[in-house]
């Protein structure tokens, strides 16, 4: 039947490439669900759509591996190895469900609607047909004599239909074929993280952005209130290690199916803190907000006024215990950072049911060794063991300080030396 048209959908991509105009509202469409209510706060998805949609539309027929999703999006080595790590397709599986459910609701009248078939990272595009009285009649065969309340029925009842088998297929299912669904997170991470999964709202990482003067081209230092004026702050700069530490952490919680919210220290405000879990990533010397919530009772940071390392930060150790140091101190400032600090804590928020996470080093690279300890699974495990927890749900609040060996601006090996739990 050449004349009749049942399809809700028209393929206009291929193995050729799309004219301009029609490439431009393609990419039109992915701005607007990239800013769509759906995908917001999502910043490791976005990243994948764009990605996703600039090689569907430049490279047409071009198939996509996880190799190169993983290393070019995001940032995996050269070695990354996609039968052992499962990022990816966690994170096409959560882009296909968020697509379905965008186009289930506020997408529900775009003329373009983007898919990214089962099986395959390459995206569609389609034109949303709408088909009229003279589109399904034909002069091939007349259209038969049936109430108009049959054929609207019909229509409605076959669209339901593809509602569903989408609902189906976009469940939480192995990727590659059969089987039972296999959840990707270990054990251990839902464990440690499960206080951060259940809550009304993603929770909100929170990391540093110190106070800086002058500029990268000519000098950039620390703000000094004692002679700078705050008209001349820039707090649009962070650490290393918070770039790969809010990485690690959107990894962990992708594997965990949960989204989390991004927001630098300077931004963030104590009406945020009100009813939200939080994850705070850098010190409270730059990250200001840790100073006015609920933070650490036992390893503090304080900055030395005096001795040998005046100036330097340190991790005080309030209460040590035998054979504990007083002072957690890095590297000498003047000299290469092979050691660092860090502390490892979870409070209680201004709601008692609500949870702070605090991953901070007195260096960025401690920082970043902090986060990633909290997201290895061998390290993980280490930590669970020594305060006995092996469920979700039997975290209670606990304080660690770990000595972190640096080589060349990599942390390389950490240790716990301090730990406090069930205060």
């Amino acid at each position: 039947m050449p004349g009749l048209l049942l399809s809700c959908q028209m393929s206009v991509t291929g193995y050729h490439r799309a004219p301009i105009a029609e490439r431009e509202q393609f990419f039109a469409e992915i701005d607007r669900l990239i800013g769509s209510r759906v995908l917001h706060g999502s910043e490791s998805l976005c990243k994948l759509l764009r990605y996703l949609a600039d090689h569907a539309l430049h490279h047409p027929g071009a198939p996509l591996k996880e190799y190169q999703i993983a290393t070019e999006v995001f940032g995996r080595p050269a070695d990354f190895d996609p039968q052992s790590d499962s990022t990816i397709r966690v994170q096409a599986g959560r882009l296909r469900m968020k697509l379905a459910e965008y186009y289930g609701s506020d997408g529900a009248d775009d003329p373009i609607i983007v898919e990214m078939p089962k099986g395959t990272y390459v995206l569609s595009f389609h034109h949303r047909a709408h088909a009229t009285l003279h589109e399904v009649r034909t002069e091939a065969m007349p259209p038969p004599r049936v109430g108009w309340a049959a054929i609207v029925l019909s229509v409605l009842l076959a669209a339901a239909l593809a509602v569903i088998v989408i609902l189906i297929e976009t469940r939480s299912k192995p990727e590659a074929g059969g089987g039972a669904y296999v959840d990707p997170a270990p054990a251990a991470f839902r464990a440690f993280w499960g206080g951060f999964l259940s809550g009304p709202v993603e929770p909100w990482v929170i990391f540093s952005n110190g106070a800086f003067v002058g500029r990268p081209e000519t000098g950039m230092r620390y703000f000094d209130a004692g002679r700078d004026s705050r008209n001349l702050i820039l707090d649009h700069y962070t650490g290393v290690g918070e770039v790969l530490a809010v990485h690690d952490l959107d990894r962990v919680f992708g594997l965990l199916r949960r989204q989390i919210r991004v927001k630098r220290g300077s931004l963030f405000s104590l009406d945020d803190a009100k009813n939200n879990d939080l994850i705070f990533v850098g010190s409270p010397a730059e990250n200001l907000t840790l100073r006015d919530i609920p933070s650490t009772r036992q390893f503090v940071f304080q900055r030395l006024d005096s001795g040998p390392r005046k100036g330097d930060l340190a991790i005080v150790n309030l209460h040590p215990e035998a054979g504990e140091d007083r002072y957690f101190l890095g590297s000498r400032s003047n000299t290469p950072l092979t050691e660092d600090y860090s502390v490892i804590a979870l409070v209680r928020g201004f709601n008692p049911s609500q949870w702070v996470m605090i991953l901070a080093g007195t260096t960025t690279l401690g920082t970043q060794a902090a986060v990633e300890y909290v997201c290895r699974e061998n390290s993980l495990k280490d930590l669970l063991g020594r305060m006995k927890v092996s469920q979700p749900g039997e975290m209670k609040p606990f304080e660690a300080v770990l000595r972190v060996k640096v080589t060349r601006g990599v942390p390389v090996e950490s240790s716990i030396v301090a730990l406090r739990s069930g205060s």
